[in-house]
């Protein structure tokens, strides 16, 4: 068995990375910041097999330190979600790029010459694929704040004007990142490429498509819909949903994506390139409110539309998971009724302070 680093391994998605290796028998451990945006404090329920190491992607000789004897490298550590507001720029500039580019520096140092798997985003692609029926797959731009105000959220095809069709997202598609996150996410992606042909160590890319399940930070700006939507029931208030409810993501379990994580370490060939990990079932965002109201109780209230917008948000995006299934042998297990049944009374990380 292996020794792996999971940098991020007490967050969400990586602590659940962190159970997967231990149970198969590797030696496992966690270089993490807790960033006080998403932590406070060491989080219940770590596992005590692991080697956690609390420091900064940032700092050289933490990563240099936690690197040691490391055969494999889950790299999870990254500021996530929308944030705030764009004064959350160089935080995420900062924590998602150059601690990325530290990363990569140490272990080309150390002459690294294992398997890096990078927890990278669907949000790389900013709106999802469209097809027009006069013109084809076509790319709308972002949607402007006048359309959006009088609850015109379908971008338009840029050529005719015509609606519409959402596609599912292939990996190959364009890449357009419309907010600051999404932007450090391709950079990463970008940063580890270049990495890659210098060193000739493979890596694998694997774009999340809209997580859930337990650990999820609450009551943060940094927190995912579901978890806000989550607290909202929690508190006896109706979830309160964006635009008209019918934007279509793809939701897919927190387990599922940490089994892709340790996939794409454990093939007995290197898998390289980026990978959509995702349920391949889309649903709208007012399907989830709901199957979450519903899971909650007769007695839990109903989701409000209230027709507001995100300018940093897209309309449509979501996934084919045809190649990670070809490739990786990843298929999704867990059932998106049965995961909002068990995320309504899941343990979720508390928020900050």
């Amino acid at each position: 068995m292996s020794i792996v680093l999971v940098t991020g391994g007490a967050g969400f998605v990586g602590s659940h990375v962190v159970d997967e290796l231990l149970a198969l028998g590797h030696d496992v451990r966690s270089l993490d910041l807790l960033h006080p945006a998403a932590h406070g404090g060491v989080p219940e329920g770590l596992a005590p097999d692991a080697d956690w190491r609390w420091g900064d992607v940032r700092d050289p000789a933490a990563v240099a330190d936690a690197l040691t004897g490391a055969e494999l490298v889950c790299h999870q550590a990254a500021m996530v979600g929308l944030g705030s507001d764009i004064g959350d720029i160089a935080d995420y500039v900062g924590h998602n790029d150059l601690g990325t580019a530290v990363l990569l520096r140490e272990l080309a140092r150390v002459g690294f010459a294992g398997r890096l798997v990078l927890a990278s985003s669907m949000v790389v692609y900013g709106e999802g694929r469209y097809a027009c029926p006069e013109h084809g797959l076509v790319a709308p731009g972002p949607r402007a704040a006048e359309d959006l105000e009088v609850g015109r959220f379908e971008p338009p095809c840029p050529v005719c004007g015509r609606p519409l069709d959402a596609r599912s997202v292939p990996e190959d598609a364009a890449v357009e990142p419309r907010n600051v996150y999404a932007a450090t996410k391709l950079q990463q992606e970008h940063l580890c490429a270049s990495w890659s042909r210098e060193t000739g160590v493979p890596v694998t890319a694997l774009r999340y498509h809209n997580v859930y399940g337990p650990r999820m930070p609450r009551d943060t700006p940094y927190a995912g819909v579901a978890s806000i939507f989550r607290s909202s029931l929690a508190a006896g208030r109706p979830p309160q949903v964006f635009e008209d409810g019918a934007q279509r993501r793809d939701f897919v379990h927190v387990r599922d994506v940490a089994h892709a994580n340790v996939l794409a370490l454990t093939a007995d060939e290197p898998v390289p390139g980026a990978f959509n990990v995702a349920s391949g079932t889309p649903r709208t965002v007012g399907d989830m409110a709901a199957a979450l109201a519903d899971a909650a109780g007769p007695d839990a209230p109903r989701p409000q539309v209230t027709g507001g917008y995100r300018l940093g948000d897209v309309r449509h995006v979501f996934a084919s998971a045809d190649k990670a299934e070809r490739e990786l042998g990843f298929q999704a297990q867990v059932d998106f009724a049965q995961g909002m049944r068990e995320f309504t009374t899941a343990v979720l990380r508390e928020p900050p302070g």
